[in-house]
């Protein structure tokens, strides 16, 4: 299903109104983070720029990428000839708004004094309120990409963890994405043992050993989009692994569980978080889960909305969000359980993460 890449510069173009920090509405807004003009526009090099007006759609680079800028549809193109700022502000008039919040102040300074008759309208986000809600095509890339993330976790059950260092797991894992046509969408974390204690832990030369939990967070991007999942692991049998471990797996599970039935449309993403958090707290582990229990994914693997203890998201149907609950002791062990799901508008939400969830032994 192709990406309507001309219907998102649309959406953009109506929202104009009511824009800015004051609330009035400008007459253009420029995108200059490459992440929103790759959103609306495919253009995936590293100069460019939109300017979105109600009746005009104009695409800026430099000569570099006029051969790549020519495959853009439902976009007039411009290249910019001399200096980037100046040939960016010469078109600029009116009231417009700009992404303050990926501008630097010394830039925006710049633009400012270049863009003589323009008066620029600080007015971050909203692009990023857009991406928000994926498309049915947006749907059909993330889930790809959480297939193709559970095959790897497939492989890498045969492939073992018993014996192996995290540098091993890490390399086999980014080597097979490569091979397969995917890159990571994060640098993959494995972590065992007393490391598991860490939610973001680096691979090690550590070797994995028997009895421990092993903790595999990772994703691929794929065909543009991403997708994040995390599964803990146990090594050798059943009679090797001590009951703290056995104990923070099953509440992390029951937590996960149940973020997962909370997440539909019209919760709060602090909700959202609270249903999970409360099984983790009243197991005695509150203080042992510090981080939000999840995040939206899609072109990046961090986008809004975010779950946690503090949002003010709602949850919109149609986004695509992480619940990952955690348990982390310090120098013992740590799990985290982590699902990628399309919110819907009533009951479950659809799960794009297959890989089974009960206690696995590698």
């Amino acid at each position: 299903m192709s990406v309507d890449r001309g219907a998102r510069a649309d959406r953009l173009a109506a929202a104009l109104e009511g824009s800015g920090t004051d609330g009035s509405p400008v007459d253009a807004y420029l995108v200059t983070d490459l992440t929103n003009v790759e959103y609306l526009t495919g253009f995936t090099g590293t100069n460019g720029a939109c300017l979105v007006s109600r009746d005009h759609r104009v695409f800026l680079t430099d000569f570099r990428y006029a051969e790549r800028a020519a495959a853009i549809e439902d976009w007039e193109v411009e290249i910019v000839s001399g200096q980037w700022l100046d040939g960016l502000a010469s078109r600029l008039s009116g009231r417009v708004g700009f992404e303050d919040d990926h501008v630097t102040v010394r830039t925006a300074s710049e633009l400012d004094e270049a863009a003589e008759g323009a008066e620029l309208i600080p007015d971050g986000g909203r692009v990023e309120k857009l991406r928000r809600v994926k498309d049915e095509a947006e749907i059909e890339r993330i889930a790809a990409a959480a297939g193709m993330t559970d095959g790897l976790y497939r492989e890498l059950l045969e492939f073992g963890l018993l014996g192996r260092t995290e540098r091993e797991v890490d390399a086999f894992l980014t080597g097979r994405m490569r091979e397969l046509g995917a890159e990571p969408s994060f640098p993959p974390i494995i972590a065992s043992g007393p490391n598991g204690a860490s939610p973001h832990a680096e691979p090690s030369d550590r070797e994995i050993g028997r009895g421990e939990l092993v903790t595999v967070d990772m994703g691929v991007k794929l065909d543009g989009y991403c997708s994040d999942c995390t599964r803990t692991f146990a090594t050798g049998t059943e009679s090797d692994l001590d009951s703290l471990s056995r104990e923070i797996y099953e509440v992390t599970l029951r937590a996960n569980e149940a973020g997962l039935a909370a997440v539909r449309a019209g919760a709060s993403g602090s909700e959202v978080d609270e249903v999970a958090r409360r099984i983790i707290r009243d197991a005695g582990y509150g203080d042992n889960f510090g981080h939000g229990l999840g995040h939206g994914v899609g072109i990046e693997i961090h986008e809004a909305p975010r779950l946690g203890p503090t949002s003010e998201d709602e949850l919109l149907e149609g986004e695509v969000v992480t619940v990952e609950p955690g348990i982390y002791v310090s120098g013992k062990t740590g799990v985290r359980i982590e699902d990628l799901v399309v919110v819907g508008a009533e009951g479950p939400s659809r799960n794009l993460s297959s890989i089974p969830k009960r206690l696995t032994f590698v």
